[in-house]
């Protein structure tokens, strides 16, 4: 199965003092914004999004948990809903573990047709594999991401 990876989720503890400088950055490395909000800026590069996300609450002081500073997720994207099962089966069953947020399933918040299967590591960082029916480059039609604001609450 060949998969490369699709985005990463960076948890930030200070949009304020954050987001300038991660916009900066990722400009500067010829990322395009393609969404934006007070807490939040997503960026890609046609290959490679990155989400760079304000933290809430009681997570700042847990690094190990997917909400809190840091690392938040790993996304793979693979070419098939079938890939998606087939990972969940061939893989996560033989290291026995155990699916987050009642997954595999989709994700509809995400994009019409998200299918995915979330996970963690042996040091509970939280990775995915996940499918997009009719995924287009965000880039070429530089369109905002529907319900971005629920997708990174």
């Amino acid at each position: 199965m060949k998969t490369h990876i699709h985005h990463v989720h960076l948890n930030v503890a200070n949009a304020k003092d954050s987001l300038p400088f991660y916009e900066d950055l990722l400009k500067y490395l010829d990322y395009r914004i393609i969404d934006k909000g007070p807490k939040h800026i997503g960026a890609s590069n046609g290959t490679t999004d990155l989400w760079v996300v304000q933290i809430e609450g009681n997570y700042k002081e847990n690094p190990n948990q997917a909400r809190g500073t840091g690392l938040n997720h790993i996304a793979f994207r693979v070419p098939r809903h079938q890939d998606v099962l087939d990972f969940d089966r061939e893989f996560l069953k033989k290291w026995k573990i155990t699916n987050l947020y009642n997954s595999p399933r989709i994700f509809p918040l995400y994009h019409k047709g998200y299918f995915s299967v979330y996970f963690e590591g042996p040091d509970r960082v939280e990775l995915e594999v996940f499918y997009i029916p009719q995924y287009k480059d965000r880039l070429k039609k530089n369109k905002k991401i529907p319900q971005a604001q629920k997708l990174l609450s």
